[in-house]
């Protein structure tokens, strides 16, 4: 009897559960139907809005002839860095210019300096079809040129300080020494008059920079410069040229395509986006042989790589244009095979590890005949071989050990190392890093310093892993004001705030244990790019590069969805604040999962406003999840419907006010934030 009850009452159970699944899917088909019914205006809606997109493309434009035509008005002697005959009279006559005085070199060097830097923002900052392959080349060369050039001098004026080092005798040890230095460059020299072994190791007293000498180099006529660059002229040109992915002309044909009958699959939209071949890029050539020109290719919209050639195309999105460097990197994965792998260890992967905190040219140089004053007269002997090396360890010698130089180098203030630097020193033969031929490493992490021990006199750098803030913990984008918002995004490390205003950001702060760090560089309005390479400069890197997935556990998401939800956030990042949900890991590759609350005064979000949505570029709805919840569930939200757009998906629970404010914000405003937000990959990174 009761196994009989029992049965029927299992029977009763399914046939109510069956009728309720029934019920439910005609209710999804139902607002299914309703979505794709409405799918062509709002997306014709939503197109009418990004056409901000175009308009800052436009302004960025007109801005860059504007700026032009400034300088050429503005006669300031200084030469335009993209006019060839311009830049090259520039840098012949200061080659010619026999001044060798070192505060003079030091001021000519800021003006180079400002050229270099002039010249790799327009290789980032301009879309492919505003430059053209040849120009990019000329850039790249100029930059090299100056480069070269401004070492040069500064070798000419150490050699000037070394003729006089007489002059400049220490009353103490009867040798020379002297520390000059402005924001860009730091010479310490240090030349060896007395030759007595008691006098082998110096420490600079202004910088706590410091060496130990072998004996054999005590007892001789050398000199030894420390010379640190706060910058990198020495690794290869592409990686100071990395470039954001940039969105480019949105067409209104793509937007309306998906909407006659069904929605075609992401799937399907992938597979025509990887046959759409891109721009080939440039063949490499080479300057002086210092270094490589390598392509910046499309330079605004992907990364310089290095092993390109003409024959490879890269595979391209069609979506929006989606730049190849949103593509999904598993499928890039394959197309990258073409990187051999590092074989040898000791060479530095400067996808992985980059140099902080500038470059150290330690060299022992031979002594130049020094200046005899006779009554009236200082005379020199002139010997025309310029700068000379002197050879350690001695050539001859094949065979024999000779004893390590000491060098102790105290880190610069104005970097972050997150962690023990690695030393590296630069191969000019191989034209990489590496980091044999260094041993006995200590950091004293009190005091700042490095010590180490070379075989030979080597330029240095410190590298850091670039990928050591990364993934994020958390981010949150919230509105301010009108045309305002702050983007922090919480690292491994450091917590970095960048406010948005109008068409600039502002690093506002970056926070390490709670203690705020870098204020040399907070507190100023630059752009998006500035932010970026000051940021990294510093040591704080949170802009995923083209292979950073291969060294970061990414979230991976269709690239549809993630670039779909850059755009809309930054459309409606006015009145509305978006964060981080843990549900985003939960919810598969195809869609984006964040927080999102109508936020239309200054202060913070509280919890209780924040609601989650799902968006898979095609498609936006509301979940019945919170971030408290126990699993992850696409179950919709009470009484809520799918729309095609996420801007539509707001705005059924928005208020007036807050979609008033979404239509009048500053196409400006709307750009930067989409910038920061392709820069950071804030849903894949975190």
């Amino acid at each position: 009897q009761s196994s009989e009850e029992a049965r029927l009452q299992a029977q009763q159970e399914e046939a109510a559960r069956l009728e309720k699944e029934r019920i439910e899917q005609e209710q999804m088909e139902k607002l299914e139907a309703k979505d794709q019914e409405r799918r062509e205006s709002e997306l014709a809606e939503l197109h009418s809005l990004e056409q901000k997109f175009l308009a800052a493309q436009q302004w960025k434009t007109d801005y860059r002839a504007h700026a032009k035509w400034e300088h050429y008005l503005s006669c300031d002697g200084s030469p335009d860095p993209t006019v060839l005959q311009e830049i090259n009279a520039f840098m012949s006559l200061w080659r010619e210019d026999q001044n060798e005085d070192i505060q003079l070199v030091m001021e000519k060097g800021e003006q180079v300096l400002n050229l270099i830097q002039k010249l790799q923002f327009l290789l980032l900052d301009t879309p492919p079809n505003e430059i053209t392959e040849k120009e990019t080349v000329q850039y790249q060369e100029s930059i090299l040129e100056l480069q070269n050039l401004l070492h040069q001098k500064y070798n000419g004026a150490t050699e000037h300080m070394l003729k006089a080092a007489n002059m400049h005798e220490d009353p103490d040890t009867g040798n020379m020494q002297a520390v000059i230095k402005d924001k860009n460059v730091t010479f310490c020299i240090w030349a060896n008059l007395k030759k007595k072994v008691r006098f082998k190791n110096h420490m600079f007293c202004d910088t706590q920079h410091g060496f130990d000498l072998p004996k054999s180099l005590a007892v001789s006529s050398v000199a030894v410069r420390i010379l640190h660059t706060h910058y990198d002229h020495v690794s290869p040109l592409w990686l100071h040229c990395q470039s954001v992915p940039k969105l480019e002309v949105l067409d209104s044909k793509e937007l309306t395509q998906h909407s006659k009958g069904s929605v075609e699959e992401p799937e399907e939209e992938e597979k025509k986006a990887r046959e759409e071949p891109d721009m080939p890029a440039e063949e490499e050539t080479c300057s002086d042989g210092r270094k490589s020109v390598i392509s910046v290719k499309e330079n605004s919209n992907s990364i310089a790589d290095i092993n390109e050639t003409g024959e490879e195309t890269e595979k391209k999105s069609e979506i929006l244009d989606v730049p190849s460097q949103v593509q999904d990197p598993l499928m890039q994965e394959e197309t990258n095979e073409k990187e051999e792998a590092l074989t040898d260890e000791n060479i530095v992967d400067l996808q992985q590890f980059v140099p902080v905190g500038g470059v150290y040219h330690i060299d022992v140089l031979q002594l130049p005949p020094q200046v005899k004053q006779i009554k009236d007269w200082s005379m020199v002997e002139v010997l025309d071989v310029g700068l000379e090396a002197y050879p350690y360890p001695p050539e001859e010698a094949e065979d024999a050990t000779h004893p390590p130089v000491r060098i102790t180098l105290k880190l610069s203030d104005n970097v972050m190392y997150f962690e023990d630097p690695v030393i590296a020193r630069w191969d000019p033969a191989g034209q990489q890093w590496r980091t044999d031929g260094i041993s006995n490493i200590t950091y004293e992490t009190q005091e700042g310093s490095i010590t180490f021990e070379m075989g030979a006199f080597y330029t240095i750098a410190l590298l850091q892993d670039a990928h050591l803030n990364m993934p994020y913990q958390a981010w949150e984008l919230r509105p301010t004001g009108m045309d305002e918002a702050l983007l922090t995004v919480t690292a491994v490390f450091a917590t970095i705030q960048i406010q948005i205003k109008g068409n600039q950001c502002m690093l506002s702060s970056v926070a390490v244990k709670e203690k705020d760090v870098l204020s040399h560089v907070t507190g100023k309005w630059i752009s998006p790019l500035d932010l970026r390479a000051v940021l990294k400069k510093a040591g704080v890197n949170i802009f995923p590069g083209e292979y950073s997935h291969k060294y970061v556990s990414v979230n991976k998401k269709a690239p549809l969805a993630e670039v779909r939800a850059y755009q809309q956030m930054a459309l409606v990042a006015s009145a509305f604040a978006f964060a981080w949900s843990k549900w985003n890991l939960e919810a598969g590759q195809e869609q984006v999962v964040f927080k999102v609350s109508e936020h239309l005064k200054a202060d913070s979000v509280r919890g209780k406003d924040w609601s989650l949505y799902m968006f898979n570029g095609q498609k936006a709805q509301k979940l019945k999840i919170t971030e408290t919840s126990k699993a992850f569930s696409e179950e919709l939200e009470e009484g809520s419907e799918f729309h095609s757009t996420l801007y539509h998906m707001l705005k059924d629970f928005a208020s007036k006010e807050a979609i008033d404010k979404v239509e009048a914000a500053s196409f400006l405003f709307i750009d930067v934030v989409y910038q920061l937000l392709l820069a950071t990959r804030v849903l894949t990174y975190s």
